[in-house]
């Protein structure tokens, strides 16, 4: 009888997901992108090396670094140029031939949707996929010198047009990347990662784990392609629905740290259902219009658990001030400085608050009317 009254509260919240009471109402269905970059075929086809290209579906990360550390600098280079789109994305090609192959590919976009990415020659792109919504992943700090690298995995609504848009810049990767990268400095390294099609809006697509699925094979062949090019990731931080992309990749991410801030839920009931090694840390501010989702799952609505829940195993971060659901990594604020403690490796001695009126990583007093809406830029490599 108990087990029969669970199930219709179940039932309930999880309608509720759909019906308006929690808000997730409007939105517009998504197709994953899915599979190899564009331009695989001629890839697959060239000859110019008088073999076989590695295959970036069936090959692994692992053997595509193999197969580059074969080549003279100057043939990467012209595989480069040649197929821009497929070395900009392949993992496990070095990343320094990322860069560079991903500059020709946005450079050579006439979609104005993009000019904004390939406006600035200092920008170090890791993907740019122009399928669908386009897909991007942009790097803070040098991952040649870094000893720790975190990624960035960002929710709904994230796409190549709204990856750094200006307005709620710290609901963005690259302004969530770049708070966290002012906040540790040298030595780290951060991945803004908008490479799986997120939701449009709060309809069905936030509540289903179906782009969620596709998001995490994408994230787990991401970060063992960088491994494979000598740079492994050490901690992701995952935000709204994408830590229930992170909840999935969970048991394939060879990572220290993996913390989720703004969760409607991992798809596990504890973190000993997510199946992994890392430290699991989870964040939500009080404020958070997430704390009103029911963190159910049933019928494939929902996403189970609240990770910030005492009974969910996770550490938890301090977020009373994080102001909302895209506050987090705001400038002055606990959860930031506690990030960026993770994000160092001295998750057991985070950095301590700066005195009230003394300047932030940001170089602006935490009350200061002068801050800006978005961060003055930071250093890039």
């Amino acid at each position: 009888m108990r087990r029969y009254a669970r199930t219709l509260v179940a039932v309930a919240l999880a309608t509720t997901v759909v019906s308006g009471t929690a808000g997730w109402v409007a939105g517009n269905a998504q197709q994953a992108v899915t599979g190899p970059p564009p331009g695989t075929a001629s890839w697959r086809a060239d000859r110019l090396l008088g073999r076989e290209l590695p295959d970036p579906e069936r090959d692994t990360p692992a053997a595509t670094a193999r197969f580059f550390a074969g080549l003279t600098a100057a043939q990467q280079q012209e595989l480069a140029v040649r197929h821009p789109l497929v070395v900009g994305n392949l993992d496990g090609a070095p990343v320094e031939l990322r860069y560079r192959a991903n500059a020709l590919a946005l450079r050579a976009s006439h979609d104005p949707a993009f000019a904004r990415l390939a406006a600035d020659p200092d920008r170090r792109f890791l993907a740019f996929d122009p399928r669908g919504r386009g897909q991007v992943a942009e790097v803070f700090g040098d991952l040649a010198t870094a000893r720790r690298v975190s990624v960035i995995v960002p929710g709904a609504d994230i796409d190549a047009t709204t990856f750094d848009r200006t307005t709620d810049v710290y609901g963005t990767p690259a302004g969530m990347a770049e708070s966290l990268y002012a906040r540790t400095g040298p030595g780290t390294a951060v991945i803004a990662w908008a490479g799986y099609t997120t939701p449009v809006g709060l309809g069905l697509d936030a509540a289903r784990g179906t782009l969620a699925e596709a998001g995490a094979e994408r994230l787990t062949r991401f970060t063992d392609g960088l491994a494979a090019a000598g740079v492994p990731v050490t901690a992701v931080f995952c935000h709204s629905y994408g830590s229930v992309v992170c909840g999935l990749a969970a048991p394939r991410l060879r990572v220290a740290d993996l913390v989720v801030l703004g969760s409607p839920g991992m798809r596990a009931d504890s973190v000993a259902d997510l199946r992994t090694g890392a430290r699991v840390w989870a964040a939500k501010d009080p404020g958070d219009w997430i704390g009103k989702v029911p963190h159910v799952e049933f019928a494939g609505l929902g996403h189970g658990p609240d990770p910030a829940s005492p009974s969910f195993g996770a550490r938890r971060v301090p977020a009373e001030d994080a102001e909302g659901h895209t506050g987090y990594f705001a400038p002055g604020t606990r959860s930031l400085r506690t990030f960026a403690a993770i994000a160092r490796g001295a998750y057991d001695r985070p950095a301590p608050a700066p005195a009230p009126g003394t300047a932030t990583a940001t170089g602006y007093p935490p009350s200061s009317s002068a801050r800006p809406t978005m961060m003055p830029p930071g250093p890039r490599r």
